[in-house]
């Protein structure tokens, strides 16, 4: 398995196949300098790094947590960020929905403003960035991790609780490639973005604590 890459990974997982549920860990190459990290499916981590695959199994093999919890401890994301140089911004909730057909459910507009805060942000994170706005919201569409189609969405504080947030979900859904899936992060702890996400079709897949560089912070 350690000679997969990410890329093929997270194209098996997209159609539910998932690497076996045994509590092992799978190292692979980072798929881009930008990208590192950790993604935890059930009972199976993936750990993506440039870094020597013995150093990262030694450092889990040290952690003393539960083995299946290791590859999202604290103890080990401190370590890798030591080893690294590089920062944790989040452990997230990671979902993915497949690319639906016909026009989107929201008149969106085009932004075309790099200096859009929302966009400067996703710029940082993502390639091929793209954002549309409606009355109350902001969608934006990238290729990040292992070149993966990525939704994020905004809405204002006036805007919530009407549905717009499910319904820049279900559009992102219709702004992919034919034949590509769109995924999307959600930090835990913001229950009403999972909620959003999952009502538009997303399925979680997994756990995701990506290593980012200073700069990006």
């Amino acid at each position: 398995m350690d000679k997969q890459t990410l890329a093929a990974i997270l194209d098996d997982a997209a159609r539910g196949v998932f690497p076996p549920s045994d509590g092992t860990v799978t190292v692979v190459p980072q798929p881009s300098e930008r990208d590192a990290g950790v993604l935890s499916f059930s009972a199976h981590a993936v750990v993506f790094t440039d870094e020597d695959p013995a150093w990262v199994r030694a450092e889990l093999a040290a952690t003393v947590v539960d083995p299946l919890a290791a590859p999202l401890s604290p103890a080990f994301l401190s370590a890798f960020e030591r080893r690294t140089g590089r920062v944790v911004n989040n452990i997230d909730l990671v979902t993915v929905a497949g690319r639906l057909t016909g026009e989107p459910p929201l008149a969106l507009r085009e932004i075309e403003d790099r200096e859009h805060p929302r966009i400067a942000r996703a710029l940082r994170y993502r390639d091929d960035v793209r954002a549309w706005t409606v009355p109350g919201g902001v969608l934006v569409l990238g290729r990040a991790v292992a070149g993966r189609w990525e939704a994020a969405i905004e809405v204002d504080v006036a805007g919530r609780g009407q549905g717009l947030g499910r319904a820049l979900a279900l559009s992102a859904r219709h702004l992919v490639p034919e034949g590509d899936v769109v995924w999307a992060q959600q930090a835990p702890g913001n229950a009403t973005s999972v909620r959003v996400f999952q009502a538009a079709g997303f399925r979680p897949v997994g756990a995701e604590a990506l290593l980012v560089q200073s700069h990006q912070v």
